[in-house]
């Protein structure tokens, strides 16, 4: 596994990322606090069949932050110049958590750009009680309180140690600043394309474990019942990293959504 870095141009921010594999291009974008080696099990199964590129979010591992103040519109914009920078030609894509929120932005504002387009632990149009909860989280981190306890806690249960500790050094590790731009961007950003789900027409796939308080199965079932030719799976027993500790399952699915047909109307 190969860790690149694309130098900043006017549009894109110095982006650092992993490349493995040949074949059809496979981007993947990780969640906030992660980095690209979060996606270690993917990587590996996937480059036997797939040219796989994970990239470091801005602000996150090797890769420069935006501005603070920076919405999912901007980082829906950072992943189209991202991808224009690799020169691949239309790619397959995933995203995982805020990931996933770019990757289903970038679906809806560039449909020229993705073949197929699945979300890991994605959320999508949140109540008031989850909007409430979440976007006092990013305000503690705009003011330097960063609890990893608390999200560790919901992201793991007590067999999953070894996930949880590698979690935890990321999160330990992450720049402050854009984590705490990222994070925001996150708390509000679940419904700035959740009403043009509807001109998605790749093949797109959901998934989430059942016990994800925060990114639901009813989340993931309402994402693939918007868009045009959806599915969406529930892992049970896991939760937000499912990446991670459910990485065969999540392995499986992905490589059945990688051989859906792509029409030309789909690519257009």
């Amino acid at each position: 596994m190969t860790l690149i870095t694309l130098l900043p141009s006017k549009t894109t921010p110095k982006t650092a990322y992993r490349e493995q594999g040949a074949g059809e291009p496979l981007v993947l974008i990780h969640g906030v606090g992660m980095q690209s080696a979060a996606w270690a099990p993917q990587i590996d199964a996937l480059a036997q069949h797939y040219h796989v590129i994970a990239l470091d979010m801005p602000g996150h591992g090797c890769s420069d932050p935006l501005p603070a103040g920076s919405q999912l519109s901007d980082y829906v914009a950072w992943g189209k110049s991202v991808i224009a920078a690799l020169d691949v030609g239309a790619v397959n894509l995933v995203g995982h958590s805020m990931g996933a929120l770019i990757a289903g932005g970038m679906a809806v504002a560039h449909p020229q750009l993705i073949k197929r387009v699945a979300l890991l632990n994605g959320v999508f149009q949140r109540d008031d009680a989850a909007k409430t909860a979440v976007q006092a989280r990013a305000a503690e981190i705009r003011d330097g309180k960063i609890d990893l306890e608390t999200p560790l806690t919901r992201w793991f249960d007590d067999h999953q140690q070894q996930a949880r500790a590698q979690v935890a050094t990321w999160l330990s590790g992450v720049d402050h600043i854009g984590y705490a731009t990222a994070y925001t961007a996150f708390a509000h950003g679940d419904a700035t394309y959740a009403h043009r789900y509807s001109k998605i027409v790749s093949p797109f796939l959901a998934i989430t474990g059942d016990g994800d308080p925060n990114s639901t199965p009813a989340m993931s079932q309402e994402m693939a019942a918007a868009v045009q030719n959806g599915q969406y799976v529930t892992i049970p027993g896991h939760r937000h990293m499912i990446n991670l500790t459910a990485a065969d399952d999540v392995n499986m699915h992905l490589m059945k959504w990688l051989q859906t047909p792509v029409t030309t109307k789909e690519m257009r």
